[in-house]
C-alpha cells in the first residue's frame, strides 16, 4: 500500500494551505477503483506544441473509448491545483522559456505522482518529471514508460556547442535505459536512442485530429484580404514556436530568394523577429480550428527543422489538405515524400527554395488531396491510441487498456 504523507509534498511542511487542499483532493481521487494511468512532463505550457496536443488528445480519447481508465496529467503551472484528470504543481518559469516551467524537486514531484496510486506511468521528458516518474514507479510498484519526444543532446549541441552533446547524451541514455519500455515517435529518434545504447524501443508515430484539421476549414479569400495580398499570391505557411531549431531563418531567406509571388506566413513563430520583406507574422493561435483555417487557406506548408523528432504540425497541415515542403532529414522525412510534397536536400535557403519551386511545378492540389488521404488513413488519433493501448496493456498487465476480446502480443 502506497502511503504518501502530506509533509513529503510541502515546501514548508504545515505552512501551505493550497498544497494541503490539493493533496487532499489527490488522495481522494486515488481511491478510484478503475485502472489509473499518469502522464507527467514539463513540456506542457500555454503555448507549448506537439507534446501538449498529444496528451490532450490522448486524454479525450481514453475518456471516450476506455472508460475503465482513470487518466491524470501531472504538469507544472503557476499554482497548485487539482481537478479531475489534471494535477498542476507550482514550478518557476524558465527565463526566455516561452512559458515553460522547471520543477525543482525530484523528490516532491515523485511523491505527488505516487500519491495518485498509479498502475502505469508515462514520462514525457528526461528532466525532473521524467526522473521523478521512475522513483514514483518504484514506490508504487508499477511500470514506467518513457516517451522520447525530443533529442536533448542535439538541442544542447545546437544551443551550446558540440562540447555539450556527449554529457547530455550520457545522462539521457542513463535515464531512458531505466524505463520498462521506451516509445519513440519516429525511426529517427529510435536510431538516436539506439546510438545511446537504449533498448526495448517501440516506434509509434503520433497522430492528428482529422475532424479538426480538414480542408473545409479553408477561407482563402478572407485570409488574402486579412493579409492585404492579391489572389495570385502563393502562400507558404509555418505554425509553431519561434525556437532556434525550427530554422525560421532558412524559411525567410528561401522565400526572399524565391521572390514574387511567394509570401511566408508565420503563425506564432515570427513573434519578436524584425520585419522582413515577403514575410507576414501572425500571433500565436491557441485554437486548433483557427490554426486549421489559416493552414488550409494557404498553398503549402513549409518546415525546415532537420532534427525534428516527428513534426505533429506537419500531419495537421497534411490533414488540412496541404502539401508539405520539408528537409530530407529527421522525423519529417518519414512522413513526407514526393506523393505528398517535396524534401529539400539540406536545411539551407537555396536548397529549400529549389524544393518549393519543384513543388509548384507539379499539381499542388492533387498533392494536397494525397496528403489528406495519407493523414486520414495512417495517422488518425484513434488508430494511434489503439496501438498505444496495446503497448500499455502489455507493459502493465492491465486488461482495461485493451478492449474485451482483443488479444495483444508480448513485445
Amino acid at each position: 500500500m502506497i502511503d504518501v504523507q502530506e509533509s513529503e509534498v510541502q515546501l514548508i511542511p504545515g505552512r501551505d494551505e493550497k498544497v494541503a487542499n490539493t493533496f487532499s483532493s489527490v488522495k481522494g481521487a486515488s481511491a478510484d477503483p478503475r485502472t489509473r494511468m499518469v502522464d507527467t512532463t514539463m513540456l506542457y505550457a500555454p503555448r507549448s506544441g506537439g507534446v501538449k496536443r498529444y496528451l490532450l488528445a490522448k486524454k479525450a480519447w481514453l475518456e471516450a473509448n476506455r472508460p475503465e481508465i482513470a487518466h491524470t496529467l501531472v504538469v507544472p503551472g503557476a499554482r497548485y491545483h487539482s481537478r479531475p484528470g489534471l494535477l498542476t504543481l507550482q514550478a518557476p518559469k524558465l527565463p526566455f522559456g516561452d512559458g515553460y516551467r522547471w520543477p525543482t524537486s525530484i523528490k516532491r514531484w515523485s511523491a505527488w505522482v505516487a500519491a495518485t496510486h498509479p498502475h502505469l506511468i508515462e514520462a514525457g521528458d528526461p528532466y525532473t518529471p521524467g526522473q521523478a516518474a521512475l522513483e514514483a514507479g518504484q514506490r508504487a510498484g508499477c511500470p514506467v514508460i518513457g516517451f522520447c519526444h525530443s533529442d536533448p543532446a542535439a538541442l544542447a549541441a545546437l544551443h551550446f556547442g558540440e562540447w555539450a552533446k556527449k554529457p547530455v547524451e550520457k545522462r539521457w541514455s542513463k535515464l531512458f535505459c531505466q524505463f520498462d519500455r521506451v516509445v519513440s515517435p519516429s525511426r529517427y529518434i529510435a536510431r538516436r536512442l539506439e546510438e545511446a545504447r537504449v533498448s526495448n524501443i517501440v516506434v509509434q508515430p503520433l497522430g492528428v485530429e482529422v475532424d479538426t484539421f480538414r480542408p473545409e476549414r479553408a477561407d482563402r479569400a478572407d485570409l488574402l484580404k486579412q493579409l492585404g495580398l492579391k489572389s495570385d499570391a502563393r502562400l507558404l505557411v509555418f505554425a509553431g514556436r519561434p525556437a532556434r531549431e525550427k530554422n525560421i531563418d532558412v524559411l525567410i531567406r528561401a522565400v526572399q530568394k524565391l521572390g514574387a509571388p511567394y509570401h511566408l506566413v508565420l503563425v506564432g513563430a515570427g513573434m519578436g523577429l524584425p520585419r522582413e520583406d515577403r514575410v507576414i507574422s501572425l500571433p500565436y493561435e491557441s485554437d486548433p480550428k483557427a490554426v486549421a483555417r489559416i493552414v488550409a487557406s494557404c498553398d503549402a506548408f513549409v518546415h525546415a527543422n532537420d532534427h525534428e523528432p516527428f513534426g505533429l504540425i506537419v500531419l495537421e497541415a497534411m490533414a488540412c489538405g496541404r502539401p508539405v515542403v520539408g528537409v530530407n532529414a529527421g522525423g519529417v522525412a518519414e512522413t513526407v515524400d514526393r506523393e505528398v510534397g517535396e524534401l529539400a536536400e539540406a536545411a539551407e535557403p537555396a536548397a529549400f527554395a529549389a524544393a518549393v519551386e519543384a513543388l509548384f511545378a507539379r499539381d499542388v492540389e492533387a498533392l494536397g488531396q494525397a496528403a489528406r488521404l495519407r493523414a486520414v488513413q495512417r495517422f488518425s488519433w484513434g488508430r494511434v491510441f489503439e496501438d498505444l493501448c496495446m503497448v500499455y496493456g502489455d507493459v502493465s498487465g492491465q486488461t482495461a487498456f485493451v478492449q474485451p476480446g482483443v488479444s495483444y502480443p508480448v513485445h
